[in-house]
């Protein structure tokens, strides 16, 4: 009724706007004529019946149907207390009627059961509405998507909801994004640009030309154009998009561009096959090697679990909760994990590793987290700790910044049992530090370590689980985390209202400086200044400081005393300088929300995942931050630092990480999985296609099967419909599009 009621609304809106649209004097038309007002729309609204919400009974003379409900008092379970469900118990001892709980699915309304059996409640799981009012039984449960709970009078019956119990944060509403599947990032052809290297499967390694539309017999369809060596053309359909691939492995300017008509490209395929057997056995070897082994399968209580994660003051990205849901479903599992998660600077990787950390801990066990940087170690202490407060867990730091009697004692009181959470930097690694307990390795940015602290850490991957977290994977630890050896989870959503960092390669000039740094104090903000030279870095703040004379500038870097250092970055974070003179020792995890400016000079002598995770050092918060990569004219600089500058210029948006990771992997090569012999049939071949024939491979020697060096990779039947398939230029210009929507056609 009410929609009738609207459409003839909306009808005679219509009709009053056509009214005023062809009239040359509605300029005229009175307001009644042009405006309804409230008087009609209630002797309209009034041929209806009403509802009205109250909090107190209803009385009145018009028929009316009083439902008799009442709010369930507060019955949150207070995890900080002494007796955290005391509020529930009382409530149910006291009422005299039936009880209903409820919960959303059917493992939160088992996991709701199993919480309510440890409160010595016997409570039966029931089908319906109907079976619950014909049974005896004084307090059940029930799968229903109810958020507020009730109490129906009439039918002496309390509904009582798991978020009344255990409140969830409100959700915040976010744009969909769209998931990222490691493997084709490799293999998206949406960056291809022109003159990019290409695979095709049954041809070799060509260079991508752009698209061309051909008379292919009545139709006129599109096709890529792919020069090979020796300026051979090859047109390949659109329809046909399965077969190519970006080729990754080296620099587009060094592919290896094969001969169309000759042997080469097959001779090329057939030693790489040959080679691959070989490295599948030796994978399924170290596979079967870690199966065989026999980690400790963590007992998590979920009830415990689901409090702790209550106190995360933020809603989890899809991509955490899928990383998390991974690392638990290993922490359980009775083989050691090898996990590596990839999450671009401030996506939530620390919280992942909250939640591993305290579902060992709750199992009993010991907990190591290793980071690269005393500040990071700090950092991480101060995080743990506030992120622990309400739980009964014992943490404790081990750096620089602890003298050695304060080492001595947290070392002593590790070997015994008595800290469940230490957190440091190699310092983990001495002999001294025996945890007996320890189930659990958390290593930040493993790619800082050394090699002689990398063969320490093996003597803890044997037996137990390892979790790596990164926001630039290096290409060795991309390789073996694309190749199975390591579990992978990728964190690819932004959190909400996170703005990417603006990034600007300029030459270094004093007004420019000066420009940037008075911008970002105007609105109240902090700037980082990176010269990563000690000998000189006082100079560089003695400059600003003569440019800027008004402002307050500090200075850190890893040669300063631990109390200094320390001193300086807390004035900095507390807003007592404006500007942070440092060296790359703010690269690892600093988080000052206030800074969101930041300039590097000579940005061309820093690699590609340092770059970014300095400018990771800006835009942690819902500001637009600033990145200035300061460097020399373009003329002096060597290829590979101008590649990398174009990278990091390129990848400016959110989750970008992962994206220069495998920039990486073009600009430095892709190395090697498991020895030295592989990288030349990676160059031969590409990084991509390599990949899928050494999954096909193992997959045949899984099965016990031997991987058939003449079998195509591609199977398939192809459908031909003679209608054109074109995407016009006009209405799509941008060829990386068309492709991408030729692809998912």
């Amino acid at each position: 009724d009410i929609n009738l009621l609207l459409s003839e609304y909306f009808e005679e809106i219509t009709n009053r706007y056509t009214l005023l649209t062809n009239s040359k004097e509605h300029y005229l038309l009175p307001p009644e004529k042009v405006f309804f007002n409230n008087k009609e729309i209630n002797i309209a609204l009034d041929s209806f019946n009403k509802i009205t919400y109250a909090q107190n009974s209803v009385h009145d003379q018009n028929q009316s149907i009083n439902l008799n409900t009442q709010l369930n008092p507060s019955l949150k379970i207070q995890t900080t207390h002494k007796h955290p469900s005391r509020g529930l118990l009382n409530f149910i001892k006291k009422y005299d009627g039936r009880i209903l709980f409820t919960a959303n699915s059917r493992g939160r309304v088992e996991n709701l059961i199993d919480f309510l059996k440890n409160l010595q409640l016997n409570v039966r799981l029931t089908k319906s509405w109907s079976a619950f009012l014909g049974s005896d039984d004084k307090i059940s449960a029930i799968i229903a998507p109810f958020e507020e709970g009730v109490v129906l009078s009439d039918l002496e019956l309390t509904i009582i909801t798991e978020e009344q119990l255990f409140p969830k944060k409100p959700r915040q509403r976010k744009p969909a994004n769209k998931k990222l599947d490691p493997e084709l990032i490799i293999k998206q052809l949406s960056d291809l640009s022109i003159g990019a290297p290409v695979v095709h499967i049954e041809y070799g390694v060509g260079r991508f030309l752009g698209l061309k539309k051909l008379d292919y017999g009545s139709e006129n369809q599109e096709f890529l154009h792919l020069e090979y060596a020796d300026g051979d053309k090859l047109y390949v359909p659109v329809h046909s998009l399965e077969l190519i691939s970006r080729y990754t492995g080296t620099s587009p300017e060094n592919a290896p561009l094969h001969k169309l008509g000759s042997e080469q490209w097959n001779k090329a395929k057939h030693n790489a096959i040959k080679k691959i057997r070989d490295v599948a056995a030796e994978l399924l070897d170290i596979y079967a090697r870690r199966a065989a082994k026999e980690g400790y399968a963590h007992q998590i209580d979920e009830s415990q679990v689901n409090q702790f994660a209550d106190g995360f003051p933020f809603e989890l990205t899809p991509d955490q909760e899928t990383s998390i849901d991974a690392v638990l479903a290993d922490l359980k599992a009775p083989r050691p994990m090898d996990r590596l998660v990839c999450g671009d600077v401030g996506f939530g990787k620390t919280e992942v590793a909250m939640r591993a950390a305290f579902a060992s801990v709750s199992s009993g066990k010991q907990v190591c987290v290793l980071v690269p940087t005393t500040l990071l170690a700090q950092q991480h202490f101060e995080s743990f700790r506030d992120r622990f407060a309400d739980w009964p867990v014992t943490i404790e730091v081990l750096s620089r910044f602890k003298t050695a009697k304060e080492t001595g004692a947290i070392i002593d009181r590790a070997n015994n049992g008595q800290i469940d959470i230490v957190v440091g930097t190699h310092k983990l690694l001495s002999s001294e530090l025996r945890l007996p307990k320890l189930s659990l390795l958390i290593i930040d940015e493993e790619h800082r370590f050394g090699v002689a602290q990398k063969e320490r850490l093996k003597k803890y991957r044997s037996n137990v689980d390892v979790l790596t977290l990164t926001a630039t994977p290096i290409p060795r630890t991309l390789n073996l985390s694309m190749a199975g050896i390591r579990d992978l989870s990728v964190i690819a959503t932004p959190p909400a209202r996170r703005l990417s960092v603006k990034t600007f390669i300029k030459r270094k000039d004093d007004s420019l400086v000066k420009e940037a740094i008075l911008r970002e104090l105007l609105r109240g903000g902090q700037v980082y200044y990176l010269h990563n030279e000690v000998k000189s870095i006082e100079e560089s703040a003695r400059k600003l400081r003569e440019l800027l004379p008004d402002l307050s500038v500090g200075v850190a870097h890893g040669q300063m005393r631990e109390i200094d250092l320390e001193r300086v970055m807390s004035d900095f974070y507390h807003q007592r300088h404006h500007i942070l003179v440092c060296s790359t020792i703010i690269e690892t995890g600093i988080d000052v929300p206030n800074a969101n400016t930041i300039l590097i000079e000579r940005a061309d002598k820093f690699g590609l995942a340092q770059l970014h995770q300095l400018r990771g050092r800006v835009g942690r918060s819902h500001h637009q931050a600033y990145a200035y990569f300061l460097c020399p004219p373009r003329s002096t600089l060597t290829g590979d630092a101008q590649k990398r500058l174009d990278a990091i210029e390129a990848a400016g948006e959110l989750g970008a990480g992962y994206q220069l990771a495998t920039h990486d992997l073009e600009i430095r090569g892709a190395g090697e999985l498991l020895g030295d012999e592989q990288s030349g049939q990676i160059h031969s071949v590409g990084f991509g296609l390599y990949l899928d024939m050494l999954h096909t491979a193992v997959n045949a020697l899984r099965r016990g099967e031997s991987p058939d060096l003449d079998a195509p990779l591609e199977s398939g039947t192809e459908v031909k419909l003679h209608v054109p398939a074109l995407i016009p230029e006009d209405y799509l210009p941008d060829i990386a599009t068309r492709l991408v929507i030729y692809k998912r056609i």
